[in-house]
């Protein structure tokens, strides 16, 4: 089977080169048992990569099982990978088989493996090795022959290094690893994910098909997704079901791409010839940058003349007259005053920088206060923390180290 028709057959959309490796690795190591890695941020699609190894592989015909560690209680881990026998813990009223005997000549899917409690790594650990489990509450020794894929959205090492998951069992597990891309380095293929999303509820609620015209294109190509193709997923059913009107504009789309103060704001920067932004777009950016850089001159103006001790009278930008500049004279006081020559207002900034200085330590403190806050409330998991501020786990995970923010 080769890669389109793997795409066909699993509903894979794009021709992104990161996608096309990523599959290309997984059916070259199909037909082995060798243990794979799929890393991705969370929402890029890291199910189907096991799917697609399993189903190319001599395994394909026995189970398939796929087990989000994330989603288990720590206390019951231990007996759904490998089974309890009767009263090994209150409520164990009969003995139960665990996935790892269940799917004994297939293939488990540990979905955020990261999130295993150490001891069960221990027990996982052995299994790689020997293909031994003891089941909870027994002293028997089972033996399994099972193929294992993990995925995570975990830094691996960063984990490792915080002593979160064991080293060993780290590169037992990842003797391949395959990496997805996020939707934001697939430019090409957002707008083909959006229509195929779009047929899709189209046809699940029964309604016309939503499109979007060529503003809207921009506008979806441009933006950065953090929670990549799960939630351009989720906004396409919201618009299908939502909106009457099935021609989509970009005003319209905008109501539906959450903003951040951060970094997932539409990208602006980098964006390709096809998706980045039109003549008006630009026309109204710079608009408001010119617009925030005026109305601070303006606050630096007010704030010479309280510190002079005149009343802050404001002239227009078009009043100042450039070319009649004058050196600043200096009261007794130690204070710069602005120099006026041919009744024209000359401003010459002494305290900017201070001012400057002032400003961004309070953004900056602003924003470590933020996120101190998003990670005591969460108990210091960034995962959450994150999703709260509406950032990456990547982009939290450099501010703690910027401001250096103990957990």
């Amino acid at each position: 089977m080769d890669i389109q028709q793997v795409k066909q057959r699993f509903g894979i959309i794009g021709n992104a080169p990161g996608l096309n490796r990523a599959l290309e690795v997984a059916l070259k190591v199909a037909p082995t048992d060798i243990s794979v890695m799929v890393t991705g941020e969370s929402g890029v699609g890291k199910e189907t990569i096991p799917q697609v190894i399993h189903n190319n592989s001599t395994r394909k015909h026995k189970e398939y099982i796929a087990v989000n560690c994330g989603a288990i209680p720590e206390g019951t881990i231990d007996s759904e990978l490998f089974g309890h026998e009767k009263g090994a813990f209150t409520g164990a009223q009969g003995s139960r088989k665990g996935y790892f005997e269940v799917a004994d000549g297939g293939t488990i899917f540990l979905d955020e493996v990261a999130e295993l409690p150490l001891k069960t790594q221990v027990r996982l650990l052995r299994v790689l090795e020997t293909g031994e489990f003891i089941k909870v509450g027994s002293s028997k020794v089972l033996k399994t022959d099972v193929r294992m894929i993990a995925a995570t959205n975990e830094k691996m090492d960063e984990a490792i290094h915080k002593g979160k998951f064991r080293e060993d069992l780290y590169y037992r597990l990842s003797t391949v690893p395959i990496s997805l891309p996020p939707l934001r380095d697939r430019r090409d293929d957002i707008h083909l994910i959006f229509r195929k999303f779009a047929s899709t509820f189209a046809d699940k609620y029964r309604m016309p098909t939503i499109r979007l015209d060529e503003q809207a294109v921009h506008t979806l190509m441009a933006y950065q997704w953090p929670g990549n193709i799960r939630q351009l997923k989720n906004i396409t059913e919201q618009i299908s079901v939502i909106e009457k009107e099935r021609k989509i504009t970009k005003d319209l789309l905008l109501k539906y791409l959450p903003n951040s103060q951060f970094d997932n704001l539409p990208a602006v920067i980098g964006a390709t010839a096809s998706g980045g932004m039109d003549s008006s777009e630009k026309e109204m950016l710079y608009k408001i940058i010119f617009d925030l850089k005026k109305d601070m001159d303006e606050m630096k103006l007010i704030i010479v003349d309280l510190v002079n001790g005149r009343s802050a009278t404001m002239p227009s930008s078009t009043d100042v007259n450039t070319s009649s500049i004058t050196p600043m004279n200096t009261n007794t006081s130690g204070f710069h005053r602005p120099t006026y020559a041919n009744n024209d207002f000359i401003y010459q900034d002494p305290i900017e920088e201070t001012i400057e200085e002032e400003e961004s330590l309070s953004l900056e403190e602003r924003e470590k206060e933020l996120i101190i806050k998003a990670l005591a409330k969460h108990n210091g998991k960034r995962k959450y923390a994150a999703k709260e501020l509406g950032i990456s786990e990547r982009t939290l995970y450099r501010k703690i180290k910027e401001y250096e923010i103990q957990k």
